[in-house]
């Protein structure tokens, strides 16, 4: 982003969604940057000290820029892990309307984390409003409360009644790897996976770090890697 201000990052980000970030130039220390992200209704500063060959963040050294990116998005700055950078995110009012008519029923419960989040519980339909980022969508619930769903927690369905859900399901979330995922050899509580592998989910974090098993191996993973099978998939 070039020698940004602190002030110019901060005016940016403001407003954007938990997580958004950019990397600028630091105007106080040259040579240096700065890691400013989008979190908890504020923006936050982070030095990146540059060395010979390295990059160091806090106790942590790296090998580049993308290093250091990958073990944010898998690892807390202060209260977000890194979700998109500035320049991939939609601004929800350019963001195109889906075709009328188009509804998601919930796979499972979502409590929401930030107050732009919209709370539903599992088999609840969800009339989707706007997509103004791939994972993450407005919708609209049957109460007419309004806010953002996580994609991967829901599936494309035809509107039907909310007095329709039916009994939760007590079968095992299984998700198949759309992804290739090879976690950094330091990082032993991470979950390695090929595409295509099936992984039974055990734990479905609201930060999007979720917690599967394969082949008797255990270990978080992002869910943006993987892809949630209906029960017609598995059986």
């Amino acid at each position: 982003m070039g020698a940004l201000s602190r002030q110019e990052a901060a005016a940016c980000l403001q407003g954007h969604r938990h997580g958004t970030f950019l990397v600028r130039d630091s105007t106080t220390c040259p040579g240096d940057y700065v890691l400013s992200v989008s979190e908890n209704s504020k923006v936050s500063h982070y030095i990146i000290n540059s060395l010979p060959g390295r990059l160091r963040i806090g106790e942590h050294e790296f090998d580049g820029f993308p290093a250091l990116l990958d073990f944010y998005r898998l690892h807390y700055l202060d209260t977000t892990t890194l979700v998109a950078p500035l320049g991939r995110v939609v601004a929800p009012s350019s963001a195109q309307p889906p075709p009328a008519g188009e509804w998601v029923r919930a796979l499972y419960d979502f409590v929401g984390r930030d107050q732009e989040d919209l709370p539903f519980t599992k088999g609840e339909p969800l009339r989707v409003l706007a997509k103004p980022e791939e994972q993450w969508w407005t919708a609209q619930r049957a109460d007419g409360r309004v806010g953002m769903i996580p994609v991967p927690y829901v599936q494309p369905c035809p509107y039907a009644h909310p007095s329709s859900h039916g009994a939760p399901r007590h079968a095992p979330v299984i998700a198949r790897a759309v992804q290739r995922r090879v976690p950094g050899a330091s990082d032993k509580t991470a979950l390695a996976f090929e595409v295509g592998d099936l992984i039974a989910v055990t734990k479905m974090n609201v930060n999007g770090q979720w917690e599967g098993e394969l082949n008797g191996r255990r270990g978080h993973f992002p869910f943006t890697h993987v892809k949630v099978l209906d029960s017609e998939e598995t059986s």
